[in-house]
């Protein structure tokens, strides 16, 4: 019997494209580098005869001529369990792969230690590996992710520790505001004795929703003192509000710094006996799939993650191309009503 082997199709060359737009191979390649000194007729013949011939540019070819690497780092200082178990990450990266999508960058993962960067990590990005990096869940110590604008563009996805000497720009929400509105509804609902399960002390988001449940609480004439402090995972939920409830058993309204920390905070009171929102109204933070996920649906400050993650490759692909870009950008939240509270 006879084996009948599929034929293997040449991509189409650079000399194919030149030949079919009926110029030179140099006309083509100024094009594809995007040269302005080619004629508005020979880049229209070109470009059809790309599209004609499906010709895909040598991605390399184009990074030596243009000395760039055509590549952006994600850099995210998180342990892996956290950036794959926080759904706020996959709505950020999600994000950014759509801002990116009709580039000819690519996006290269980089997972950092919390505290520092590996060495390795360091050499990549130090080593003229990437064009550029976008930070996401950046915290106090990072030194070297704070330093990193001074070598190569870098957008931050949430305000720097110490933004005016932070070289690099960034994308955030007001997350003071924010975690203000949020305590706003469990006093606007009636509470009176409202905990605060918080974000890492040493992470801007986490301080910034800490010190928005403070002014809410102060303006009121509430104590602000019923406090426990996650990660922002679920475990970490879980764990602060046993804490909480060991300590201010009466507590009648909780504000949340992450849906993923309200879920395990939920579980455990229920575990207690507890009914939400009946006994303790609970207020989390993201409108992540997390909020929707459980039996009570989650009460939640709504920010644009996925949005968030367009804009920081949106102002990452402008630096990129040599613009002058705000060094900062404030998108806005919302709190959204649900069962919780």
């Amino acid at each position: 019997m006879t084996t009948v082997r599929p034929v293997r199709r040449t991509a189409p060359t650079l000399e194919a494209v030149a030949a079919e737009a009926g110029v030179s191979r140099s006309t083509v390649s100024r094009v594809v580098n995007g040269s302005n000194q080619v004629s508005g007729d020979a880049v229209a013949a070109v470009q059809d005869a790309i599209e004609r011939l499906n010709y895909i540019p040598n991605r390399a070819a184009r990074s030596l001529a243009n000395r760039q690497t055509m590549a952006i780092a994600l850099v995210v200082p998180e342990d892996i369990s956290r950036f794959f178990g926080d759904p706020y990450f996959s709505a950020v990266v999600q994000g950014i792969a759509r801002g990116l999508e009709d580039s000819d960058y690519v996006l290269t993962l980089q997972l950092a230690s919390p505290s520092r960067p590996s060495k390795k990590t360091i050499r990549y990005l130090l080593g003229g590996n990437v064009d550029g990096a976008l930070v996401v869940s950046h915290h106090t110590g990072d030194q070297f992710l704070a330093e990193l604008g001074a070598s190569l563009p870098v957008v931050f996805g949430g305000r720097p520790v110490d933004p005016e000497n932070t070289p690099g720009y960034y994308i955030d929400v007001d997350n003071v505001s924010a975690g203000a509105l949020a305590t706003q509804r469990l006093i606007d609902i009636g509470r009176t004795r409202i905990a605060m399960i918080a974000g890492p002390p040493d992470m801007p988001a986490g301080v910034d929703r800490t010190q928005g449940w403070r002014r809410a609480l102060e303006a009121a004439g509430l104590a602000a003192d019923r406090i426990s402090y996650g990660d922002f995972s679920l475990a970490s939920g879980s764990r602060a509000m046993n804490e909480l409830l060991d300590r201010h058993p009466d507590l009648d309204g909780v504000f949340i710094a992450s849906d993923l920390m309200a879920t395990g905070a939920m579980t455990v009171l229920t575990e207690r006996g507890l009914s939400v929102p009946k006994d303790v109204a609970i207020v989390g933070f993201d409108d992540s799939p997390a909020a929707t996920a459980g039996v009570v649906q989650l009460t939640t400050v709504h920010q644009p993650s996925l949005e968030m993650g367009e804009k920081m490759a949106e102002m990452m692909l402008g630096l990129l191309r040599g613009e002058s870009i705000e060094p900062a950008a404030a998108m806005a939240t919302r709190l959204v009503i649900r069962d919780s509270a």
